[in-house]
């Protein structure tokens, strides 16, 4: 819990210079460097490195849209994409 305030990444990835807080944080990152994707989208079959990416893919086919704009109502299948919204008003 400590490195979340102190900024230690004793963690690091021995492909590229990313360090990490904790080993875990490594453990996805190193995917990105071994093309493994272990988390398949069931109905689709796309694969992704990490399973949030595959949580958020899900809403491809299920229409979810949990973020909205509460200006004016849109919304969106990912956070990044009502943030840039936003930035419309």
């Amino acid at each position: 819990h400590l490195r979340q305030h102190s900024g230690e990444r004793p963690y690091r990835c021995p492909t590229c210079p990313k360090a990490f807080k904790n080993s875990s944080s490594l453990r996805r990152h190193r995917h990105t460097h071994t093309g493994e994707r272990p988390h398949t989208c069931a109905t689709c079959g796309k694969g992704f490195a990490q399973a949030t990416n595959l949580r958020q893919h899900l809403r491809v086919h299920t229409g979810e849209r949990p973020y909205t704009c509460g200006t004016c109502g849109k919304s969106f299948t990912h956070s990044s994409n009502l943030h840039l919204h936003r930035r419309t008003h």
